[in-house]
């Protein structure tokens, strides 16, 4: 008697999974499953709608959108993509970002907001934001690190950027010359100091692993950011530095009371 209930249950199931339409909260089936009015929304929310776009059409264009990605999804987990140890380090790897956005993103919300003088205080101590804030014009050499320790140390030694390329020709090395800008608002406050302190002319370099930018700091254009323009920037990059010290403290307190096993040899080194 049981074995006829659990199969009338079973075929009831799917019967109504068969029998799935594109009513109520549903706006789509594909393939028998079930776009809702929820996902629609969340896909509009993501695609940024300006203002005074026809929003039927909107709509209608996005949820396409959704339901060739649920095609395109089931296509791949016919192919067995679901199941591959590439797609399961890649799922891994977005659940924890997008878990620990949605984590500092709570702590932001419960940050306390600074006070006015707390405020004046960290607009004050980053100047290359506020007050001095400039757009930098930059010519720039993007070239390939020497791994010949006499061409490193010509490198060094080069205090221009026509010197600099000099240098490359003659070890006949790699590179490109570009023109660029830099907004000071984007620079670290620990760096901006350094950077504006450079004699004229002086390249400042960035590696990026076998490759390195040279930048030499040709031109500047004030664009100071002060007043009520200012302080809303500045309690943002604020509560933002908060909430960055709030979640240091949770992963130390967290790790001090977590049972970490690592294989020999890959434990990380002890501090002295």
């Amino acid at each position: 008697m049981k074995y006829w209930i659990v199969a009338a249950v079973a075929a009831g199931v799917l019967t109504s999974a068969c029998t799935r339409k594109a009513e109520g909260q549903t706006v789509a089936v594909v393939n028998g499953e079930e776009v809702t009015v929820p996902d629609l929304n969340f896909a509009l929310d993501q695609a940024k709608v300006p203002q005074g776009a026809d929003k039927d059409a909107v709509r209608a264009q996005v949820l396409q959108q959704l339901v060739d990605r649920r095609l395109l999804a089931e296509q791949a987990r016919k192919e067995g993509i679901d199941k591959s140890p590439e797609f399961l380090n890649r799922e891994r790897r977005a659940d924890e970002d997008l878990l620990i956005s949605m984590l500092a993103a709570r702590r932001l919300n419960t940050t306390q907001l600074p006070s006015d003088r707390e405020v004046e205080a960290f607009m004050a101590s980053h100047p290359g934001i506020f007050a001095d804030r400039q757009i930098w014009n930059l010519d720039q050499v993007q070239y390939t690190v020497p791994t010949n320790p006499a061409a490193i140390t010509e490198i060094q030694d080069a205090h221009s950027i026509d010197q600099l390329i000099a240098v490359l020709q003659k070890n006949k090395l790699g590179f490109s010359r570009q023109k660029n800008r830099l907004d000071t608002a984007a620079v670290p406050a620990e760096l901006y100091g350094k950077l504006t302190s450079l004699p004229p002319g002086e390249p400042f370099v960035v590696p990026m692993g076998n490759r390195a930018i040279a930048s030499a700091i040709v031109g500047k254009e004030a664009h100071p950011l002060t007043g009520d323009e200012a302080k809303p920037i500045a309690v943002e990059a604020m509560r933002k530095q908060q909430t960055a010290k709030s979640l240091e403290g949770l992963l130390k307190s967290l790790k001090s009371s977590a049972k970490i096993e690592y294989q020999k040899g890959y434990a990380p080194p002890k501090k002295s």
